[in-house]
């Protein structure tokens, strides 16, 4: 298990991990090849401006520096170490550091927790031994840290033989520290400055939301780039998260592992919908981050955020040079969700005037009418925006943007239209040599030579912006704690505990005989619903245990009997308790509404709507517990099934505020009642006319089984 200090320290005493005024590197080796003389080649090539100290008890000197017998014999104390020794001289290393004052020690060594479970005890006595002295540790079994602002390189990956990455504004956070190496490959191939790469390794100490913390607080760091193959501390993350969206500083990140909840919460319907990865999706989206869906994707994220334009109403015009890749990227823009608006009228006939033939309502095509005339591509962009009135601005202009006889004067053209609008994004995507994309790129464009990858990074832009620009969110509702029963509850006892909650149900009596049946029937008004009610049969209609449109006395009568006869025959070993009469809601909306304790970010709450909706086109919501009535709205008008409740076909409104206040406090309910709750299935819920109310027809409360 792990445990977040980063919070509780000065983010000064974290600050040496990227930045370290000196490095004492234990296990050094005078073989710039072996992993305890890499860091120090690399540091000497790159021009390290600290102090480095070799540590090795064999050698007086080690590739040119005077070397140390031991920590002890350090002539000062290390801001920060390299631990690159046998798994089973780690805690005694690592607690000679500590107890010297050093601030952070990167370890290497593997053998930890991820080979075995003695690994894991001695990963434990490492961490025991930093704590004492208040030291921070990233890894064990890290690939380390490399900063190519100051030549700080605190790692023997080798991807670096590749080309050594240039410095930047973009900060890479991997949890594997291969894949890290080839992210920073990556990253380097394509252009991409860094500020920081780091590879988190065992996260024994430091996790991933301590290092996001550490680039938030980084005044050199703009953008974050994440892989992540695990989430083993969720709250530190979120508040990392959180912090980057206050600073404006966009994450995107690269989640893998996609999988399935384990079996034992599949008795929940909002279980069986509510996979893990569909949590991390909702989770990151609710955070602001942008989740990529490989790794060219998000470097090409990360590469355009450092453009540092957001722009919340995101809108994308496009002038091309040809119409077959305003249809590229049409579809593309159409595929995930950005805006191409047609361009007004009197735009479209200004376009006209200059170019009778052009294609003006967007994508803009200047057909190859601009190799007569260049000064087209100038008018009809600045029109784009001046009269479009785009947020982003997208140019294709394929080779031709690289032929020497056009490049420049392209450059001419289009130079001056951005400079107008320093608040717009522009984009290109051309081919041209390294040398001219690095001219473009001067110029403020971001150029990319396949338009849908393009079309795909702007829309980026957009969430980033609506994320920053997002109004504070309500309060959520705060419920005393609740006490759940040590099994799981019948219907009716799970009604109770909702409605002390203000989760109202139907009229309803739960009834041990069939004449008490008749009465309640008669009571609540006919025509009632009878449903079994059993603690041990959580989903009574896949045993027919549940009649609809019992019209009188008699059918009451009857219907007790066979509700009883049928859970006798399915559920034989299952303790009856008798019927659950309920008053037969019509003229609502059928919805469902559920929480899941997600074993990462703890309870989930889900909406979306009954029946086929739900089944089999997955038309769900998902957010984190708890919310405020306005996040409950969202999600309910965020459904693609939405109109259904809004109006559609002439039918009447739904009761929206009933219904976002009965999930609102549903959110409440699950934190307030703590980890023992599984999980709730509200199914169906009644989403009655405006001013109506929302009820709940049926309520399974789960417990959790004991660990």
């Amino acid at each position: 298990m792990t445990h977040s200090l980063a919070r509780t320290q000065s983010p000064s005493r974290l600050s040496a991990l990227l930045s370290p005024r000196s490095v004492a590197v234990i296990g050094a080796s005078a073989d710039a090849l072996r992993i305890g003389g890499r860091p120090i080649a690399y540091m000497l090539e790159r021009g390290y401006a600290g102090r480095i100290l070799p540590v090795n008890p064999k050698r007086a000197e080690v590739q040119g520096l005077p070397a140390y017998a031991s920590v002890a014999a350090l002539p000062e104390v290390p801001d920060l170490a390299i631990v690159a020794v046998a798994a089973e001289l780690t805690p005694a290393v690592v607690a000679e550091l500590a107890e010297r004052g050093t601030a952070a020690a990167i370890l290497f060594t593997a053998g930890f927790a991820e080979a075995s479970p003695e690994g894991a005890a001695l990963q434990a006595q490492v961490v025991a031994a930093a704590r004492r002295h208040g030291m921070r540790l990233l890894g064990p079994n890290s690939l380390g840290v490399v900063n190519p602002r100051n030549g700080f390189f605190g790692s023997f990956v080798s991807s670096v033989e590749l080309g050594m990455p240039r410095a930047g504004r973009v900060g890479i956070v991997s949890q594997s520290g291969a894949y890290g190496g080839h992210l920073l490959a990556a990253a380097t191939a394509a252009g991409i400055g860094l500020s920081s790469v780091v590879m988190t390794g065992n996260e024994a100490d430091l996790t991933l939301g301590d290092v996001v913390q550490v680039m938030v607080d980084d005044p050199d760091t703009d953008v974050i780039a994440l892989y992540s193959e695990g989430i083993r501390e969720a709250e530190g993350l979120v508040a990392a998260l959180e912090a980057a969206r206050r600073a404006r500083k966009p994450v995107v990140m690269m989640k893998v592992g996609r999988s399935a909840v384990g079996s034992a919460a599949a008795q929940s319907h909002t279980a069986s919908i509510a996979g893990n990865d569909r949590v991390i999706d909702a989770v990151l989206a609710e955070l602001g981050v942008v989740r990529a869906k490989s790794t060219e994707q998000m470097l090409d994220i990360a590469r355009l955020a450092t453009r540092r334009i957001y722009p919340a109403s995101n809108t994308l015009g496009v002038i091309t040079v040809s119409g077959g890749a305003g249809v590229i990227i049409s579809d593309a823009a159409e595929d995930v969700g950005l805006p191409v608006p047609e361009m007004p009228a009197a735009a479209q006939a200004h376009l006209r005037s200059l170019l009778p033939f052009a294609s003006p309502r967007n994508p803009v095509d200047t057909t190859a009418q601009f190799m007569n005339d260049i000064s087209l591509v100038g008018r009809f962009t600045d029109t784009l925006v001046t009269e479009g009135g785009y947020r982003s601005v997208l140019g294709f202009f394929t080779y031709t943007g690289g032929a020497p006889t056009i490049a420049a004067r392209l450059r001419e053209q289009l130079r001056p239209v951005r400079e107008r609008h320093p608040d717009r994004l522009f984009v290109l995507s051309l081919q041209a040599s390294p040398e001219q994309i690095r001219g473009y790129e001067d110029d403020g464009f971001s150029v990319f030579e396949d338009p849908t990858r393009a079309t795909v990074a702007i829309e980026a832009m957009g969430r980033f912006g609506r994320a920053f620009e997002a109004a504070q969110k309500q309060p959520a509702p705060v419920l005393p704690a609740v006490a759940l029963p040590s099994h799981t509850p019948t219907e009716a006892q799970a009604k109770r505990l909702l409605a002390e909650a203000g989760i109202e149900s139907a009229p309803e009596r739960a009834c041990a005989g069939s004449e008490a049946a008749v009465v309640a029937a008669r009571e609540i008004g006919f025509p009632v619903v009878l449903k079994i009610l059993s603690p041990d049969i959580l989903h009574k209609s896949e045993i027919g245990g549940v009649l609809l449109g019992v019209a009188d006395e008699a059918a009451v009568r009857a219907g007790y009997a066979t509700l009883i006869e049928r859970a006798g025959h399915a559920a034989p070993d299952a303790r009856i308790e008798g019927v659950l009469v309920a008053k037969q809601l019509s003229g609502g909306v059928e919805c469902i509404l559920g929480t899941q304790r997600d074993p990462v970010f703890g309870p989930v709450a889900m909406f979306g709507l009954g029946g086929i909706f739900v089944e089999v086109m997955k038309d769900v919501v998902l957010h984190r517990c708890p919310f405020g009535d306005d996040v409950a709205e969202q999600m309910i008008r965020s459904i693609k099934g939405a109109p259904l409740l809004l109006g559609a076909r002439g039918k009447p409104p739904s009761d929206i505020p009933a219904l976002a206040r009965m999930l609102s406090r549903l959110s409440a309910f699950a934190v307030a009642a703590g980890p023992s709750l599984q999980s709730i299935d509200l199914n169906p819920v009644f989403a009655m006319p405006a001013g109506e109310g929302a009820f709940a027809a049926d309520a399974v409360i789960e417990i959790r089984r004991g660990d």
